[in-house]
């Protein structure tokens, strides 16, 4: 789970029931409020889709992957 120390605003969200009952299921399994796991799946969307100012390595530098 993610703890990081946030400050929480609150929004409104669209959810399928499905995933909805997911959410419920994995929270009762954790013995975790629902909104945790609505929190974490956030953030985690979030890290996934930023986009980085800087490349990750420059021109100069390569990464050896085994391949041919």
């Amino acid at each position: 789970m993610y703890h990081g120390v946030m400050a929480l605003k609150r929004t409104n969200v669209y959810a399928d029931d499905s995933d909805l009952a997911l959410i419920k299921d994995a929270a009762a399994r954790l013995g975790v409020p629902e909104a945790e796991i609505i929190r974490e799946g956030i953030h985690r969307i979030a890290l996934a889709h930023r986009v980085w100012n800087e490349p990750f390595v420059s021109d100069e530098e390569t990464f050896d992957l085994g391949g041919p």
